[in-house]
């Protein structure tokens, strides 16, 4: 994508001065790719459920208030405007006016045929109006970074939440002037739009107060932060937990104690977890050899490499990359 994670996020520095961005790395290993959006502009009373899907989730709320149920959440969220929620995760999901209304299932494609059309989906009562602007992402990679699989099934970005950068509501407003357009690229300038709100969603969930749960929350925290950037810019250095601890300043014990906590793997799991993850990456996207893919992720030996590889993806690193050069099949649309 022209605008990539790469170039939206903040980026620790490592020990030797240079700059490592964890989360653009996570995402852009995780080869995300936006699909579909639309405008809906529902009236009192109202409802649609989204189908289920393993694509990221995006909903904005542009006027009126909603009330969104998500499968595995506990309670409804309650969105009004300028609120955004994220779903991670993907799965099926739901949105209405108020408790009891009646739910329609949105039709596969609806939001896409609109949005081709330059038009936005209108349905229900006489009632007050709701606006919202939803959409999808599409992970190309299975299975997904550790951090990012630890992120909750919801983000809710309140609006004006003193954690949300001041971007973020200029990007929200930009979308939404272009859910209106008909001009030629609007949907490209949405999806843009789009990836920059899906980073300053994650952003201002890490930056919360009260971030408990490991993952990428992980980066609230600066030596674990520092040793996870480490990781991600030089993943071929033999690292130990004695050397990534010596780096970060903190003893071996308590590094060790306090990287498992935050991340969800000890320190030589994660490492081994993201030079799989960079190896496979490689595979699809380069023309290095399978020697070269082995040295650039720690590996000395192509035998070695081949073995962890095929423990890991469950097939020999040059299958693997013929498979997926041969080409995936198309992601089928997301909630519409």
């Amino acid at each position: 994508m022209p605008m990539g994670p790469k170039e939206l996020t903040g980026r620790p520095e490592t020990a030797d001065g240079h700059a490592t961005d964890v989360l653009a790395d996570v995402l852009d290993a995780m080869r995300l790719s936006t699909l579909i959006y639309g405008r809906l502009e529902l009236y009192a009373p109202w409802g649609l459920q989204f189908p289920d899907t393993e694509a990221a989730q995006i909903v904005v709320a542009v006027r009126g208030s909603a009330l969104l149920s998500v499968e595995g959440a506990s309670t409804p969220l309650t969105l009004s405007a300028g609120d955004l929620a994220l779903l991670p995760h993907g799965g099926g999901y739901s949105v209405r006016d108020a408790e009891g209304s009646p739910v329609h299932s949105l039709e596969a494609g609806s939001c896409h045929r609109a949005r081709a059309l330059g038009t936005p989906i209108r349905m229900g009562g006489d009632g007050p109006q709701t606006t919202l602007v939803t959409g999808a992402f599409q992970f190309g990679v299975t299975p997904r970074s550790l951090l990012f699989e630890k992120l909750p099934r919801v983000i809710h970005v309140v609006a004006g939440s003193p954690q949300a950068s001041p971007s973020l509501a200029s990007a929200l407003q930009l979308l939404i002037a272009e859910s209106t357009s008909t001009r030629p690229g609007a949907t490209v300038v949405m999806s843009r739009l789009a990836d920059i709100l899906l980073v300053q969603a994650i952003r201002t969930y890490i930056e919360e107060g009260g971030c408990q749960k490991h993952g990428l929350c992980a980066l609230a925290d600066p030596p674990i932060a520092q040793a996870l950037a480490l990781i991600h810019e030089r993943p071929a250095e033999p690292w130990t937990v004695e050397s990534l601890a010596a780096a970060v300043a903190l003893s071996r014990s308590g590094f060790a104690a306090r990287f498992s906590a935050q991340v969800g793997d000890p320190p030589l799991e994660y490492l081994a977890r993201w030079r799989m993850t960079k190896a496979a990456q490689l595979l699809r996207e380069s023309t290095l050899s399978l020697s070269e893919v082995a040295g650039h992720t720690g590996y000395q030996s192509e035998a070695s490499f081949n073995r962890a590889f095929k423990r890991w993806e469950g097939i020999a690193p040059g299958a693997y990359r013929r498979e997926r050069r041969a080409g995936p099949a198309p992601a089928a649309s997301a909630g519409g």
